[in-house]
């Protein structure tokens, strides 16, 4: 919802003077826990919270006076009252209301007037990335800045002495920027142990920056403002289809509610379910459970473990929770969002049918499932049995004589199944990816480079664009001359876009497998364990056969911005760099040429 204001002049001032309020926040609060001790005195940098708390109420107070519709201004900015109201309620209160002696009541003053700031700091942030990519500008260039601003702010927190475990070496820039892209792009590489190296609190930024690069920044920024009852312009609106890749905005602000709701239930649902499969003390167990729930859904692969789920293979909850986690967060939210509406107006005419038997006479037509929503769930079940067939025929007759052949038929199956759903996505094992026979390792590659479906939080070339580019293979074979799926056409402009997604992975894969061999010269990697890398990195996935933490700074900058241009996709950053052009008013007589 945008706000018309009287002197534009001066919301320019209160938007640079927000920004620097907000920038001095995140300064005190990194001087108080970022470190062993804090940078200032306590006292000070409290009494700088409490000034920013005073310039925030003094910007809202300026702004509604500046407003040209005080009811407009009051509608955007409802929530500030009842935060306020208690805000002055436990500050005023805390001590004398309260029971509590004078020391209890500072903190619990202090706390109180951080959590307000914090949630300040958070709904300008998301609102500020919102009203950005909606600016008439080129979308893309807003997630991919959002995508670079959050990896440079997760590496500095990373950086944090308080970030890391007491009595192991600090993280040094080049490892916390890995792993901050690592965990923003949602892969699941790392040059560091994730359950060892990092504290509590680094463990919980890591955490953070999974699920806001899992969902996207400006995603939560939409969620954030339809959460506050802010409806979203038609601008906004559009922005928003973009970045989903929605087919219309008639109904994309149930898309993005659907996105929040659906996570929040699935994450919930897995973490509850995990529980019992941890061992330790209560807090323990529910922080792996939240963790591996959100690291799963959102297709991270990061493990609390230094082994991943190795020592847990034998778990029904690894196969029955984690799975269908990382196969629901692979689907894409649009293909969720079309299964539940199907369901729900299943139940609904059931309902009708047994409590209204006039219904039956003029029954409406189902609802039906789309294109899109058969092609991903078609393909993602093929891929899911045929990498577990192979995989599991493999290890059993490649592997050699020499291989040990103890494991029972159960495991390996379980295996294979396992590490076919986890390729495509997650970057979990339950067994030594280095162990692996080499024909294993290439159909790891394969399914890491088709990855998950459209708008999800996978990487690779995507299941859609797979079929699209065999069903334009199959076309040309039939003589046909359009592509048909499910006996529906598919346009032209799709089919140019899927073949130029194949390509430019291609050509990042094999890129980025050429320059990895040169950097890694020197560490005497093979090819394969090099490629199988470069697949990981790109598709997004995390998988490795062990060579992460051996990289050479060169060898983990390459894999930095290759985790980057898998998350993004190649197509979105070429087609921000290619927004202004305009497209060509003629075409060239054309002439046959012979292929093939």
């Amino acid at each position: 919802m945008r706000i018309s204001y009287k002197n534009n002049r001066l919301e320019r001032g209160l938007i640079g003077v927000n920004a620097l309020t907000a920038a001095v926040v995140v300064a005190s609060f990194v001087s108080l826990f970022g470190f062993d001790k804090p940078l200032l005195a306590a006292w000070i940098l409290y009494t700088i919270q409490v000034v920013c708390l005073v310039l925030f109420v003094a910007e809202k107070l300026v702004r509604l006076f500046n407003a040209v519709s005080k009811v407009e201004f009051w509608r955007a900015n409802w929530f500030e009252i009842p935060l306020l109201i208690g805000l002055g309620i436990v500050v005023g209160g805390a001590g004398r209301w309260f029971s509590m002696s004078g020391t209890e009541a500072a903190i619990i003053q202090y706390f109180a007037i951080g959590l307000y700031l914090i949630v300040q700091v958070i709904a300008k942030l998301c609102r500020t990335s919102v009203n950005l990519a909606a600016s008439g500008k080129n979308p893309t260039r807003t997630l991919i800045a959002s995508f670079v601003v959050l990896i440079i702010s997760g590496a500095g927190l990373l950086m944090l002495p308080a970030a890391s475990t007491p009595g192991r070496e600090h993280v040094s820039f080049i490892d916390a920027l890995f792993t901050a892209t690592s965990a923003t792009c949602v892969t699941g590489l790392i040059v560091k142990d994730t359950g060892q190296d990092f504290s509590v609190m680094g463990q919980v930024v890591i955490l953070t920056l999974i699920q806001l690069g899992g969902l996207g920044i400006v995603v939560f920024g939409a969620v954030f403002a339809l959460l506050l009852g802010q409806a979203l312009s038609v601008r906004e609106s559009v922005a928003m289809q973009d970045l989903l890749s929605a087919s219309t905005i008639s109904r994309i602000g149930n898309m993005i509610a659907f996105i929040f709701v659906a996570t929040i239930f699935i994450e919930a649902l897995g973490a509850v379910s995990l529980f019992g499969m941890w061992n330790g003390n209560i807090e323990h167990r529910w922080f792996c459970s939240v963790f591996h729930s959100i690291s799963a859904f959102c297709n991270a692969g990061f493990s609390l473990f230094n082994t991943s789920f190795i020592e847990y293979h034998r778990s029904w909850q690894i196969y029955s929770i984690v799975c269908p986690l990382i196969i629901l967060g692979g689907l894409g939210f649009s293909v969720l969002y079309d299964l539940a509406n199907i369901a729900a107006d299943r139940v609904k005419r059931f309902c009708k049918l047994c409590f209204n038997k006039q219904y039956r006479f003029a029954m409406e037509a189902p609802k039906r499932m789309r294109l899109q929503t058969k092609i991903v769930l078609t393909v993602s079940v093929f891929l899911i049995v045929f990498g577990a067939c192979a995989i599991f025929l493999f290890e059993r007759y490649a592997a050699g004589p020499d291989v040990d052949q103890k494991s029972s038929l159960v495991d390996r199956i379980s295996g294979a199944f396992f590490q076919s759903v986890t390729a495509r996505t997650a970057g979990f094992n339950t067994v030594d990816i280095s162990t692996m026979t080499p024909s294993s390792k290439f159909i790891l590659i394969l399914l890491m480079f088709v990855g998950g479906s459209p708008g999800s939080t996978a990487g690779g070339i995507k299941t859609v664009t797979l079929a699209v580019v065999i069903m334009t293979a199959v076309a040309a074979l039939r003589r046909r001359h359009e592509v048909e799926m499910f006996r529906r056409s598919v346009r032209i402009a799709v089919v140019g876009r899927a073949i130029t997604v194949t390509l430019l992975f291609v050509a990042a894969l094999f890129s980025v497998t050429l320059a990895l061999s040169v950097t890694e010269n020197s560490n005497g990697f093979t090819l394969s364990d090099i490629m199988f890398e470069a697949g990981s990195a790109l598709g997004t996935v995390g998988l490795t056969t062990g060579i992460t933490p051996f990289l050479t700074t060169g060898g983990k900058m390459i894999i930095i911005a290759t985790m980057l241009v898998g998350r993004l996709g190649p197509l979105t950053l070429l087609a921000a760099l290619t927004f202004n052009l305009k497209p060509a008013r003629y075409d060239y007589p054309d002439e046959a040429v012979i292929v093939g």
